[in-house]
């Protein structure tokens, strides 16, 4: 697998880098999101966890696929700013909606 990145653009306003890339995967599966985002994590020096891919389609017969994809500088401007489908989608949880939810699931008393 090998990832080509076509544009780069720095977005201050929402304290992250939004990238444009290929992925050549020539004679091999179509590579997962969490492995192309650990890809991008080690281009910019950043924890996977801070990487989210919004999309990433696969061109029939090419061995290709593009995508885009928002580097956050930290884990608070990604829960502030992104989908909570597209967080769930990438694996980045809100750890208080995590700690939330087995109290919600806790059986009523009679």
């Amino acid at each position: 697998m090998k990832i080509e990145y076509t544009n780069e653009r720095d977005n201050a306003l929402f304290e992250r880098k939004e990238v444009c890339f290929e992925v050549d995967h020539e004679r091999e599966a179509t590579p997962g999101r969490n492995a192309v985002a650990e890809e991008i994590a080690k281009k910019y020096g950043t924890n996977r966890n801070l990487v989210v891919i919004e999309k990433m389609s696969s061109e029939y017969g090419v061995g290709k696929s593009k995508g885009y994809a928002k580097v956050y500088a930290n884990k608070k401007a990604a829960l502030k700013y992104e989908n909570g489908k597209l967080l769930k989608r990438n694996g980045i949880e809100d750890e208080s909606k995590k700690a939330e939810a087995p109290a919600d699931a806790a059986p009523a008393q009679e």
